[in-house]
């Protein structure tokens, strides 16, 4: 597996921190929100099912913008060597 050089930023974890705090967000915000949470400071990355979803997220126009910039956070970090579907 590749390694991860990349990380949620400050400013993606306070939006990811705020979603998940907020009972209003939808459940893929928050799914999004926790990925990106969990990608903060760490070496993780993002898996192929949240990659997935994430793809799903910025190919829609039905998302918000701060939905699709958690989506795009965590996009960044999936595995570059993961064969897309």
């Amino acid at each position: 597996m590749a390694e991860n050089k990349k990380q949620t930023s400050q400013k993606v974890a306070h939006l990811a921190a705020e979603t998940l705090h907020d009972s209003r967000a939808s459940a893929i915000k928050k799914s999004l929100a926790a990925s990106a949470l969990a990608q903060a400071h760490t070496a993780k990355q993002t898996g192929a099912a949240m990659e997935h979803k994430a793809g799903q997220v910025l190919h829609s126009n039905k998302y918000s913008k701060e939905t699709k910039t958690l989506a795009a956070s965590v996009l960044a970090q999936a595995n570059k060597e993961r064969k897309a579907k």
